[in-house]
């Protein structure tokens, strides 16, 4: 292992300290937020014709001359030197994405960050929008019908939601746990920071949005937060950049999972997102999306919002999209394929290396150095499935050994039996396991 003398360190962690400061004017989804009026507008005006949204101007030069000043602290051949010059270009390029508001330049930017749909995967072949027709070819007609299945949501008002995730998150943080706030105002239905968790009040929530809400925003999110604002000489690793999505998403939708937080509906909203980027870059509209998405979603607000994250900052003409939320599906395979690996190989230490901050897999050699260094501060807050990883290590060992089982000899044998097996009712009714006992019964979908 590379050792480091206190000087190399210390030109480090002060790289890694500028580098905080100069990603710090880079707000992203705060530049590219739309009013909730444009939505009003739209559907209160019979839904004809497409939102004009206008964004604030954000001049790239000075975030880039400040990373410009810090090139020589970065200079050196280890994964500490190259993990932080790939912090630097990713907080360049997200500066660069943000001066090009409204542009098909936006979307070269957007692509090189976050990736697009059809970027490949480790193993150059397969793609997050296989994935995401695959999740969609089977969970649409389920989610069409989830009253044949006993499925029966429960509606949860915001003041409940807030008071559920409130007391979930006291257990979590105690007195780091961040504010719960109601407000009337907010493009989502929820969002999260480090120091909050806003609420939107009269939003249409389920009992398992608290679930949702609470392991992906909250356990995950803030928890990585939370523990890279511990990192005193390396308070880079509290930086959300964009260099951080992919992995930091797919750990959070992996931990949805591992918690039983996941639902069909869900998981085909995710796979619906990275269709619609992926139909926008092949040149649809904002009103071909709306259409797209109005005949999957319950009321045209959904849509509208469904069709705001997919063109927010690009064109809502097409062939621009903003490709962030193609990274939850992508990073959720990344972070599987990733875990599978280090539960088979033995080094489950891994997995702690992945909640010290905010980071991307392949800064983990780097951490690792930091680690044994002794200037690497551990963990302090971990997701319930990984503070007792006794059922995500036993998953993880079992899975790792699927891919090698011929799942079309497999397929072909028991498709041959399900054909045979005339269809049955035994689980309607009995399927929806209700864990809160929260808010009045939803309206069952026709």
């Amino acid at each position: 292992m590379r050792e480091f003398s206190e000087t190399q360190l210390g030109h480090l962690s002060e790289a890694a300290t500028r580098l905080r400061e100069a990603e710090r004017p880079v707000r992203i989804l705060r530049s590219l937020a739309w009013p909730q009026e444009l939505a009003r507008n739209f559907i209160d005006g019979g839904m004809q014709q497409p939102p004009e949204p206008e964004y604030p101007v954000f001049d790239p030069r000075p975030v880039i001359s400040d990373l410009a000043a810090i090139d020589h602290l970065l200079e050196g051949d280890s994964p500490v030197h190259d993990w932080l010059r790939r912090v630097a270009w990713s907080i360049a390029t997200a500066a660069r994405m943000l001066g090009a508001i409204g542009t098909p330049e936006f979307h070269e930017h957007s692509a090189a960050l976050y990736g697009t749909p059809v970027t490949p995967l480790q193993d150059g072949q397969r793609t997050a929008f296989e994935l995401a027709e695959l999740i969609d070819e089977i969970l649409f007609g389920f989610n069409q019908s989830p009253a044949s299945f006993g499925i029966v949501p429960r509606l949860v008002p915001a003041e409940q939601l807030a008071e559920e995730i409130e007391r979930r998150i006291a257990v979590q943080f105690g007195d780091n746990a961040p504010a719960v706030e109601l407000v009337d105002q907010l493009s989502s239905k929820a969002l999260a920071g480090a120091r909050y968790i806003r609420i939107r009040r009269g939003a249409r929530f389920t009992d398992q949005d608290v679930e949702q809400l609470v392991n992906h925003e909250a356990f995950v999110h803030i928890g990585t937060t939370l523990n890279g604002v511990a990192q005193q000489r390396f308070p880079i690793l509290a930086s959300a950049h964009a260099g951080t999505t992919r992995t930091q998403e797919g750990l959070a939708v992996f931990t949805e999972f591992m918690s039983a937080a996941m639902d069909p509906d869900r998981f085909q909203r995710l796979a619906e997102r990275t269709i619609a980027i992926k139909m926008s870059m092949d040149g649809a509209d904002f009103m071909q999306l709306f259409a797209y998405f109005r005949e999957r979603t319950d009321t045209p607000e959904q849509a509208f919002e469904c069709c705001r994250r997919v063109v927010r900052g690009g064109l809502v003409n097409g062939h621009a999209p903003f490709t962030k939320d193609c990274t939850y599906i992508h990073g959720l395979l990344q972070v599987h394929n990733f875990l599978r690996i280090a539960v088979a190989s033995g080094r489950i230490d891994c997995i702690g290396l992945l909640f010290c901050g905010k980071l991307d897999l392949e800064d983990l050699p780097a951490l690792g150095l930091l680690a044994n260094a002794g200037v690497l501060e551990p963990p302090r807050y971990l997701p319930p499935c990984v503070s007792d990883p006794r059922f995500l290590v036993s998953y993880l060992a079992y899975s790792s050994f699927l891919n090698r089982i011929d799942l079309p000899t497999v397929k072909q044998h028991y498709g041959d039996m399900l054909g045979k097996i005339p269809a049955t009712e035994l689980m309607a009714g009995v399927c929806y396991l209700d864990r809160s006992q929260l808010g009045d019964p939803a309206p069952k979908t026709p």
